[in-house]
């Protein structure tokens, strides 16, 4: 395989550049001098910031945008055989990678290549290790897979020892990183179109923890169902973290409250010993646990309490995760990146701490097979809301073969009960919200799609 040399930049062309981790890695290669181009289908506000860094952007893939100056190709895992560019560089012969394999070479640039894993919570996480970091004053190269403000968009350039990215399982591409540290929050089922069933899943989280040397440290959520079958043969330092009553953590959180907005305080409980009081800047019970990932971690690698706690109250959030869009009519307006059962229901707990008016929900399912699978948890973590809005699936990279449908999801509440509905357009869904949300009422538009516009647009924006 084509091996990246970060001290000798080339023409690199990236075949779906709009992607948050693959920009970002457009990004990092654009700062150490390479040359950079790519395609995607579609014009955005990230593609708007590549051009700003001297990237050549085409909007649309074709034979015609592989120029003879590439030295190699970047593609993500959605990328197939028939795609144009993609059979335009095999014709050519030009050496291509994945974007995982990419990010598993610039790894290797770095003392320390912290990886954030899990079924969810990477993206929260992965910025609450930022703050930590940049509190402790470590200046590192981050990777998110979401827009973080305090560093103006989904990537930072340092100069320092530290790359910290997520690590996403999908497609096993994680086990094409080179991590010497790695949280690992939760293993849970997702991805069945690409995994078999949870032991798949699981077998490839104790590949992917198997990859930390000696001398590097895991973190992982003690909490995860015989989470020793997964570090059975990590070479490095495990350390548990975990939140339930009676189990035998490194770290957990003692004497939990909440403030008016949902956003948690407690006492960090390392080995037994009572330390510090930590603040958050985001809601949920749900951040407490993933804020304790990061707190072991850094921890391990000499952050000190007080950098600790400075980091951690300074995250305020990234966009799209329990972020407050605005309000209208005296209704306010959330948006949430959640798409699995787990995350719904975290998402909705927090919701409940946060308003005392009717709890609206316009979720949006992402891909045909997650819906499928997950069905029956998708109905169980939705009936917590007041009153559920349910939009078409969102394909995704997949085809609509008709065995499932949003509207599915919306019968099923309806028998338990639950307040539920089903529009097929974005424009029905706006109209019926506008007509039925009062003054007091909290909605929030929920999914890895595009369910954020409905929002948007209710707010004029």
């Amino acid at each position: 395989m084509y091996q990246i040399d970060i001290n000798n930049p080339v023409h690199i062309h990236f075949i779906g550049i709009g992607g948050i981790s693959m920009s970002g890695l457009a990004g990092l290669l654009v700062s150490r001098g390479f040359t950079v181009s790519g395609s995607d289908r579609a014009d955005s506000e990230i593609l708007d910031g590549l051009r700003a860094q001297g990237v050549r952007i085409f909007i649309g893939q074709g034979a015609e945008n592989i120029s003879d100056d590439i030295d190699v190709v970047v593609y993500t895992a959605a990328v197939h055989p028939d795609n144009p560019e993609y059979a335009e560089c095999v014709r050519r012969g030009l050496p291509m990678m994945e974007r995982a394999a990419l990010l598993g070479q610039l790894c290797k640039f770095y003392k320390r290549a912290i990886g954030v894993a899990g079924t969810h919570g990477k993206t929260t996480t992965t910025s609450m290790m930022a703050h930590i970091l940049l509190a402790g004053k470590k200046d590192p190269t981050i990777s998110v897979g979401g827009v973080l403000p305090s560093i103006g968009g989904n990537l930072r350039i340092g100069n320092g020892d530290d790359f910290l990215f997520e690590a996403c399982e999908y497609t096993n591409s994680f086990l094409k990183f080179f991590p010497t540290d790695e949280i690992i929050l939760n293993v849970e089922a997702d991805h069945l179109d690409f995994f078999k069933d949870i032991n798949d899943i699981r077998n490839s989280f104790a590949a992917y923890a198997e990859i930390v040397p000696e001398g590097g440290h895991v973190v992982i959520n003690g909490e995860i169902d015989n989470y020793n079958e997964i570090i059975k043969n990590v070479k490095g330092e495990v350390i548990t973290y975990g939140m339930k009553e009676g189990g035998d953590f490194d770290y957990t959180a003692g004497d939990i409250t909440f403030d008016n907005m949902g956003r948690a305080s407690y006492t960090l409980v390392r080995k037994g010993v009572k330390g510090i009081r930590i603040t958050l800047g985001v809601p949920g019970i749900h951040n407490v646990s993933n804020s304790l990932g990061a707190v072991a971690l850094a921890s391990a690698l000499g952050l000190t309490d007080e950098e600790i706690a400075e980091g951690l109250v300074s995250f305020t959030g990234t966009d799209r995760r329990f972020q407050k869009k605005g309000e209208v009519c005296g209704v306010t307006i959330i948006d949430d990146y959640a798409h699995h059962p787990t995350e719904i229901a975290a998402t909705l707990a927090t919701a409940r701490k946060y308003q005392s008016g009717k709890l609206w929900v316009v979720f949006q399912p992402h891909t045909f097979s997650r819906t499928i699978a997950l069905k029956d948890e998708f109905v169980n973590a939705l009936k917590a809301a007041d009153a559920v809005v349910m939009a078409k699936i969102y394909a995704a990279r997949e085809v609509d073969t008709g065995e499932i449908s949003s509207y599915d999801i919306c019968e099923e509440l309806q028998a338990l009960g639950v307040e539920s509905y089903y529009y097929d357009t974005f424009d029905e869904i706006e109209n019926f919200l506008l007509k039925n949300c009062v003054n007091g009422d909290l909605l929030i538009t929920m999914g890895a799609g595009d369910v954020y516009k409905i929002g948007e647009h209710l707010l004029g924006d």
